[in-house]
């Protein structure tokens, strides 16, 4: 008899949470966890920051739409998207496929704490008004998210423990 495969693809924005509760959330569940980002650092040699000077953000979301597709083919594992990752229909395609989608959802207040000493955020770090920048990013990819999402959960003032035991819930 066959163990019933688990993946959980964690999507939502910058700062809400992904690679951290990603992290646990996996050790939790004895599952492999996988960022995309890193991924794509890992396989390129190169930061995600230089990897949008040099290319544009064409360029990483084309790395990044090969990374999902490795991914999402891949069983029992937790994936921590990118916050873009949605853009691309391919790339939500291959998301919703894949196994439970949580949507860390936040608010616009709580990313700009968590993202506030970040250097490592390409579409907020030149940015002149962070809040305005933050704002039309979640205005575009909000029902992207929703769109893919098996199961939509708010981040705002909540602990660690407290959104992964509502992800482990719903398993």
């Amino acid at each position: 008899m066959q163990s019933k495969l688990i993946n959980i693809i964690l999507v939502g924005p910058m700062g809400s949470g992904k690679t951290t509760i990603g992290r646990q959330l996996s050790k939790n569940l004895g599952l492999d966890f996988f960022d995309s980002d890193y991924e794509i650092i890992d396989t390129t040699g190169v930061s995600i920051e230089h990897i949008f000077d040099v290319e544009g953000e064409k360029g990483f979301r084309a790395r990044e739409f090969d990374v999902i597709k490795k991914l999402c083919n891949m069983s029992n594992i937790v994936l921590a998207t990118g916050g873009g990752a949605v853009i691309l229909e391919e790339n939500r395609a291959l998301i919703k496929q894949a196994g439970l989608v949580v949507y860390l959802s936040s608010s616009v207040d709580q990313i700009l704490r968590r993202t506030a000493k970040s250097k490592t955020r390409p579409l907020i770090e030149k940015s002149t008004d962070r809040r305005k920048t933050i704002t039309d990013i979640l205005d575009v990819r909000d029902p992207l998210y929703k769109e893919v999402a098996s199961l939509i959960i708010n981040t705002n003032g909540k602990k660690l423990n407290e959104v992964i035991n509502e992800i482990t819930k719903s398993l």
